[in-house]
C-alpha cells in the first residue's frame, strides 16, 4: 500500500483522497482553509470567503462523469448528495416520455445542485475514513526531493515538518504554487499551455418561494442575443442561479452587477425570464467572474516526466472555463485513475501523463476552440452563419436521436464529431429541415437597441 500526500482539500482533492483510502492505502490530506463544508450549506455557501476557489460561488451543472465515478467508486457519497438535495435530471425528461432505451442512455444525467452540497458530502465521507488523515489549516510550503535525473519528490514540506510519501498529488487548484516550486528546485520547468478567453461572467441566486409558483413550464435553459448569453441552473433546496456570459469588451458589463438592471436585462430572454417569473427571493448580490482562461499544465515534456513522485489532478492539470461545467467531471475521472494506479504511478507517472493527454487533453482543446468561437462571436455580435449547424441545435429539442447525440457530447460522454458525425443523425437533421422549411438561424434573445436602452447611460 502507498503513503500518499494530497495537496489542496477542493472537490478534486476530496475525492482523491477518499478513493485512495478506501483501497487501503494511507493518505494525509493538506488543505490551507481552516473552515470545512459543513451542515449549514447556506451560509457555507453564501458567507464563505474563499479567493482561492471564486468559482465556487458560480453555478455549477455536474456532469455524467460525477455521478458515473460516484456510484461504482463511493455510492455512500452519492446518497448523501441526494439526501443534502441535489436532483438529477436526465436529458430526456425534455420530452416527458422518454424514447426507448439505448446503452448509455442511463448515463445521461446532470446532478442538479450547488458545488457546496458536493463539497459536504465529500468531506462527511473523507472524515469517516480512517485511512485518511485530514490536515486541515494546514498550508505546504514546498515539496521534498532527492536527487536524481529526473529529480523524485520525496514528500511535502509543512512549515518546519518534512511530510514524507511516496506519492504527492497536487489537487491545489488553478493557482498552483508547485510549477514555480519545481523550477526553484532545479527541475526542468512544467509544460503549461494558456489561453485566455474573451468572455466574462455574471450570476445572481434566487430560491423559490415556499408558497409561489414552483414550475417556469417547458422551458430551455439557454437564450442568446448576438452579443450575449444567458441561462437558469436550476440547483438544490428550491435554489436556481441565472447567469449571463458576454464580451470582456462589451461596456455594459459593469452596469450587470446592479441587480436592478441585471434582472432587467434577464427579462428580455425567454429561458431566464420563465425563472423571474416564479417570482422567487434573491439570495446574492451579482456575482460577477472574468479572467478566465484555459490551462494545460504538463509535468512532462519531449524528454519525459519532469519529476517522479509527483503527479497533479483537478484545475492543477487542468483548468477549463467553468462555463461547460468540465472541471469536477475531469477532476473525479482523474480522482479514480490515480486511485485505482497510484502503485504503478509512484513508481513511474509516464502512464498517468499518457492518459490524461488521451483522455482529459481532447476535451481541453474542444473548450478552447469553443471559447475562441463564443468569444468572437460576442464581441462581434455575429449573426448566427451555419443554417445546418444552427438547426443541429434546434432539432434536438424536438428528435430524441439528435437530443441523444447532444447529450452525449455534452456529458463529455463522445466528442462532437462522433457524435453529430453519424448517419442516423444526419437523416434526423435532414427530415427536421424538409419538416421546417421556413427556419432560418436566429436569436431569442433581446436586440441590441433593446439591451442598451436597458442599461445606465
Amino acid at each position: 500500500m502507498a503513503r500518499v500526500a494530497v495537496v489542496g482539500g477542493g472537490t478534486s482533492g476530496l475525492g482523491t483522497a477518499l478513493m485512495l483510502g478506501r483501497r487501503g492505502h494511507r493518505v494525509t490530506l493538506f488543505e490551507q482553509d481552516a473552515r470545512q463544508a459543513g451542515e449549514d450549506l447556506h451560509r457555507d455557501f453564501f458567507d464563505w470567503h474563499r479567493p482561492r476557489s471564486p468559482h465556487a460561488v458560480q453555478p455549477h451543472s455536474l456532469l455524467a462523469p460525477v455521478r458515473t465515478v460516484l456510484r461504482s467508486e463511493i455510492p455512500d457519497v452519492y446518497a448523501d448528495l441526494l439526501a443534502r438535495g441535489a436532483r438529477e435530471y436526465h436529458e430526456f425528461d425534455w420530452f416527458g416520455e422518454h424514447p426507448p432505451h439505448r446503452a448509455g442512455d442511463e448515463d445521461l444525467v446532470t446532478l442538479r445542485t450547488r458545488r457546496i452540497v458536493l463539497e459536504a458530502a465529500l468531506t462527511a465521507a473523507v472524515r469517516r475514513e480512517p485511512a485518511v488523515e485530514v490536515r486541515q489549516g494546514c498550508r505546504v510550503t514546498g515539496l521534498a526531493f532527492r536527487e536524481g535525473s529526473p529529480p523524485r519528490v520525496t514528500g511535502v514540506r509543512a512549515g518546519a515538518e518534512v511530510h514524507r510519501a511516496d506519492l504527492v498529488i497536487d489537487a491545489s487548484g488553478r493557482r498552483s504554487p508547485v510549477p514555480a516550486w519545481l523550477v526553484a528546485a532545479g527541475c526542468r520547468p512544467p509544460v503549461v499551455e494558456s489561453h485566455r478567453t474573451e468572455i466574462v461572467y455574471l450570476c445572481r441566486w434566487y430560491r423559490l418561494r415556499a408558497d409561489g409558483p414552483r414550475d417556469p413550464g417547458r422551458v430551455k435553459a439557454g437564450s442568446a442575443a448576438p452579443f450575449a448569453i444567458a441561462g437558469v441552473f436550476p440547483s438544490d433546496n428550491d435554489t436556481f442561479a441565472l447567469h449571463m456570459v458576454l464580451s470582456t469588451g462589451d461596456a455594459a458589463r459593469g452596469a450587470l452587477t446592479d441587480p436592478e438592471v441585471f434582472e432587467a436585462v434577464a427579462r428580455r430572454f425567454p429561458a431566464t425570464a420563465a425563472w423571474l417569473g416564479l417570482d422567487p427571493e434573491p439570495q446574492s448580490a451579482v456575482l460577477a467572474m472574468g479572467g478566465l482562461d484555459n490551462r494545460w499544465t504538463a509535468l512532462v515534456d519531449e524528454a519525459g516526466p519532469v519529476v517522479t513522485g509527483l503527479v497533479n489532478a483537478g484545475d492543477s492539470l487542468i483548468h477549463t472555463n467553468p462555463t461547460s461545467g468540465h472541471g469536477v467531471s475531469l477532476g473525479l475521472r482523474a480522482a479514480q485513475h490515480l486511485a485505482t494506479h497510484v502503485d504503478r504511478i509512484a513508481e513511474d507517472p509516464t502512464g498517468y501523463h499518457a492518459w490524461t493527454t488521451e483522455t482529459l487533453r481532447p476535451w481541453f482543446d474542444a473548450q478552447v476552440t469553443a471559447d475562441r468561437t463564443t468569444g468572437q462571436r460576442l464581441a462581434e455580435s455575429a449573426p448566427p452563419s451555419d443554417r445546418r449547424a444552427t438547426a443541429v441545435g434546434a432539432c434536438a429539442f424536438d428528435d430524441p436521436v439528435v437530443m441523444r447525440a447532444r447529450a452525449q457530447v455534452r456529458h463529455l460522454v463522445r466528442p462532437a464529431r462522433d457524435a453529430y458525425g453519424t448517419d442516423e443523425v444526419d437523416r434526423h437533421v435532414t427530415a427536421w429541415l424538409a419538416a421546417n422549411p421556413d427556419f432560418s438561424p436566429q436569436y431569442d434573445g433581446p436586440t441590441r437597441d433593446q439591451w442598451d436602452a436597458l442599461i445606465p447611460g
